[in-house]
């Protein structure tokens, strides 16, 4: 049989997908050809960490329902979207400081570090920080939204409430702290993990095996942010006015989930 070409309008493809409305996105401010390799993967970077905001909070609605095996499902989805994120820094990685800089102006003060869903993305991963909020205050929606999620239990915070109604000892301190602050580590929460990793429980440790290949994979998509920019600009100043290559270093070093990791070592 021959496909159904004519619809009598537009196709179910476009009503669904809108695609003619996603191609009118990428608008070159310099005549370099390169700049539309980087508009286009910049935009699929940022609907990726929306795609990732979306599996996370229904990841927390799984775990608030103590649904730990769709938790699962979903955080593991998730994972390979956080690896399909880190592949787009290949092509931007492979642009020589030249290249990069032929159209670099045309962002002027433009950075990824003003991103509102990156941020979410961050907050949602415990990375609270109030001073983050500014670079959205004239943008109403967004800076409600990220003020709204500031105060909101992250990921992490749910799963340790999850934990907590399965009867492990997570200090009442860490479910009831300032939830605006970013998470630090507890030493009762690593000997929960600790536990948890010398026991038997599958759907637990499939819990903290998932978890931990988020917190992997979000590591490396840092790293990657840093060795991109480190090859292609050096250790010149970022183009929000950061530090570049040193302020992405320091951000490098924090590791999210942290007990996940340190658990390992009293198993």
């Amino acid at each position: 049989m021959s496909p159904k070409l004519d619809f009598g309008g537009t196709t179910p493809y476009e009503d669904y997908v809108h695609a003619s409305v996603l191609h009118t996105l990428q608008q070159q401010w310099s005549k370099d050809p390169r700049e539309m390799s980087f508009l286009v993967i910049t935009q699929v970077m940022e609907l990726y960490f929306g795609l990732l905001c979306f599996e996370w909070r229904q990841a927390q609605t799984e775990l608030r329902a103590d649904d730990l095996r769709a938790a699962v499902r979903t955080l593991r989805r998730s994972d390979l979207h956080l690896q399909a994120l880190s592949a787009a820094w290949r092509p931007i990685a492979r642009m020589t400081p030249t290249e990069f800089n032929s159209f670099r102006d045309a962002l002027g003060e433009g950075s990824g570090f003003q991103s509102g869903m990156y941020r979410e993305m961050e907050f949602l991963l415990g990375e609270k920080s109030r001073s983050m909020l500014v670079p959205h205050r004239a943008v109403p929606a967004m800076h409600d939204q990220l003020e709204k999620s500031l105060g909101e239990p992250s990921l992490y915070d749910d799963v340790l409430a999850a934990l907590r109604r399965r009867g492990f000892d997570i200090p009442q301190t860490v479910l009831d702290r300032d939830l605006t602050q970013a998470y630090e580590p507890s030493a009762e929460v690593e000997q929960v993990w600790a536990a948890i990793y010398r026991g038997d429980d599958r759907d637990l440790l499939e819990l903290g095996e998932a978890l931990t290949d988020i917190a992997e994979e979000f590591a490396r998509w840092r790293y990657d942010h840093l060795l991109a920019t480190r090859r292609s600009m050096g250790s010149k100043v970022g183009t929000g006015g950061s530090a570049g290559v040193a302020w992405l270093e320091k951000r490098t070093q924090r590791a999210v989930f942290p007990e996940l990791w340190t658990a390992r070592s009293y198993v």
